[in-house]
């Protein structure tokens, strides 16, 4: 403690439950100050992905489905990832597989520029699927 308080530092305890404890001189203020400066520099190098949601329904015609998949081509040129989704309603529930198959087309279509995350499943009244940007080398 003296040679600390010699040296104008702080005596930080490093490990202190070890036998004997293991103490530290160092300017604890800088020290903390090294650590917010990282910590600031690792937030700004982060990149944020959201998730955007494009909606399609089983009996969607060809002039829709391409300006859906515009603005899914879009969200992915962006870096997001792209949750398409279709509704059921009424009876329309019962003939799944024609939403499959409206999935399967935007599947084909975005496979240039786009990897299926999520394959086509079942959720309650809607079927989804989840595509991330192919990674650029």
């Amino acid at each position: 403690m003296q040679i600390a308080e010699d040296e104008n530092l702080d005596l930080v305890l490093v490990a202190p439950k070890s036998k004997p404890p293991v103490a530290r001189i160092m300017d604890y203020g800088k020290y903390r100050f090294e650590l917010q400066k990282k910590e600031r520099e690792a937030r700004k190098n982060q990149k944020v992905v959201s998730l955007k949601e494009v909606r399609l329904s089983p009996t969607i015609d060809t002039n829709d489905f391409n300006t859906k998949l515009n603005h899914a081509e879009k969200f992915l040129a962006k870096g997001d990832k792209v949750r398409v989704s279709i509704r059921f309603k009424g009876r329309a529930i019962t003939h799944k597989d024609i939403g499959r198959q409206v999935l399967n087309r935007m599947i084909e279509a975005t496979k240039e520029f786009a990897s299926v995350e999520a394959y086509p499943k079942m959720d309650g009244r809607s079927m989804f699927l989840v595509l991330a940007p192919k990674a650029t080398k």
